[in-house]
């Protein structure tokens, strides 16, 4: 049902300190971003490392679903967001649980579909869960383009074997030549 965690989202009253913060200080690195007219708020996702990623949300004028939240604090964890391949079967799986949610929202296009578990029904912490494709929100400094699927750089002891991970973005292994011999052999095992 679940495939993984895709972002923590982080709401804050200042956007741009923020953004400072976690991408000038912390070395985060913009993905997609928009404001939602409707429901007065911003988002802006980014990616940390290779494959860690949070959102910032912050309202844009006064009657922001976000007022409430934030109403005595600077900021905090919002919710957190699960990918699943199918929204569709993610909601009869919760409802033949009796897990109620609510908020279902599909983007045009559907290039984006959610729905939400209220924190009173899941321990404390407000559950996004949403069918998409991680890669699409990405920055381009954090993918590969979609006919790559791996890369190797070599080192001075041996190469960064780069993966396209399927959740998107990349992740990378440092070997040195041993394990690459290792690899290799593997390799050459699984293909006889």
């Amino acid at each position: 049902m679940i495939s993984r965690i895709d972002h923590v989202s982080i709401a804050v009253r200042d956007q741009e300190k923020a953004e400072h913060f976690f991408r000038d200080i912390l070395g985060a690195i913009d993905g997609a971003g928009a404001s939602d007219p409707a429901t007065r708020f911003f988002w802006q996702l980014f990616s940390l490392g290779d494959l860690s990623r949070f959102e910032i949300i912050s309202p844009t004028e006064e009657g922001s679903f976000l007022d409430g939240f934030l109403k005595d604090r600077e900021g905090g964890v919002h919710h957190i967001t699960l990918q699943t391949p199918d929204l569709a079967k993610a909601m009869a799986h919760l409802e033949k649980h009796g897990v109620p949610f609510f908020g279902y929202n599909e983007y045009p296009g559907g290039v984006w579909k959610e729905i939400f578990i209220h924190p009173r029904h899941a321990f404390g912490v407000l559950i996004q869960i949403a069918e998409f494709e991680a890669a699409d929100w990405l920055s381009t400094k954090v993918k590969f383009p979609p006919e790559t699927r791996w890369h190797v750089d070599p080192t001075e002891n041996g190469a960064i074997l780069t993966f396209a991970h399927p959740g998107g973005g990349k992740v990378s292994l440092n070997l040195n030549r041993g394990e690459l011999q290792q690899l290799a052999e593997s390799l050459q095992q699984a293909s006889a």
